[in-house]
């Protein structure tokens, strides 16, 4: 059995319950999964300034869980904030949505396109996706012109402007698509169920993806390499610097 916890990187709870209550019908039985978000904050993530406040929150959420006994934690925003931060200060696994549902994507088709709220987004993200080497897999972002909390404000209109972006991204060479928001969630089965393509979701491909992990370091004893990109920093210095508040 794992424990895991579902960080959402923002300062408001409102999407903590209905995530909870649709990821679990995803999640492996015998795992327990927590939904969480933090106390004080910017209530998106829109801005790259935003993003930045909300990294050494997320470093203290992922040393509380630790302590706290999870396996896993997952960073619920598609940005993927402080995901090899968090690996450095932590034991435990972290996972984060794009780089979880990019990985899933290459073993389903040879090409992939992501579909995202709003352009401002593309930037960030795809440095992400340079900066993870999957450049030559990707055939475009697209954007559906949708904000946060727009997106299921008239779902119909959603996927409305899903259904034209798939399209696009199906006559670019797209053999997979990957929604590029944690807050699509829900959206992903009927755009599947029209187009025929695989269609992840990336709050259940990060809970899958942290499930796999768990279970192949308990099983096998592979984790996060501690040799190289994720050493932690020495305790000596997180002590004598007074970081211990901070990460």
């Amino acid at each position: 059995m794992g424990k895991i916890l579902y960080i959402n990187p923002v300062g408001t709870d409102v999407f903590d319950k209905p995530m909870k209550e649709y990821l679990e019908q995803y999640k492996n039985p015998d795992n327990v999964l927590h939904v969480t978000s933090l106390s004080k904050g910017p209530k998106h993530l829109e801005y790259y300034s935003y993003d930045a406040i909300v990294i050494p929150q997320i470093l203290k959420e992922v040393r509380k869980a630790e302590k706290e006994g999870y396996d896993a934690c997952i960073i619920g925003c598609f940005y993927d904030p402080g995901l090899k931060e968090a690996r450095e200060v932590g034991n435990i696994i972290v996972t984060a949505p794009l780089e979880s549902s990019t990985t899933l994507a290459l073993s389903l088709g040879e090409k992939f396109a992501i579909i995202v709220g709003r352009k401002k987004w593309i930037p960030l993200m795809m440095n992400r996706v340079k900066e993870y080497g999957l450049v030559d897999r990707l055939t475009s972002f697209k954007d559906v012109g949708l904000g946060v909390y727009d997106l299921h404000k008239d779902e119909k209109d959603t996927e409305r402007r899903l259904y034209k972006a798939v399209e696009e991204s199906i006559q670019e060479g797209a053999e997979v698509i990957i929604l590029g928001c944690t807050v699509f969630f829900g959206f992903y089965k009927v755009v599947q169920e029209k187009y025929k393509i695989p269609v992840i979701d990336p709050i259940i491909a990060s809970l899958k993806h942290a499930e796999l992990l768990v279970e192949a370091k308990k099983l096998c004893g592979w984790s996060h390499s501690k040799i190289c990109s994720y050493e932690s920093p020495p305790t000596s210095e997180i002590l004598s610097w007074n970081l211990e508040e901070i990460i």
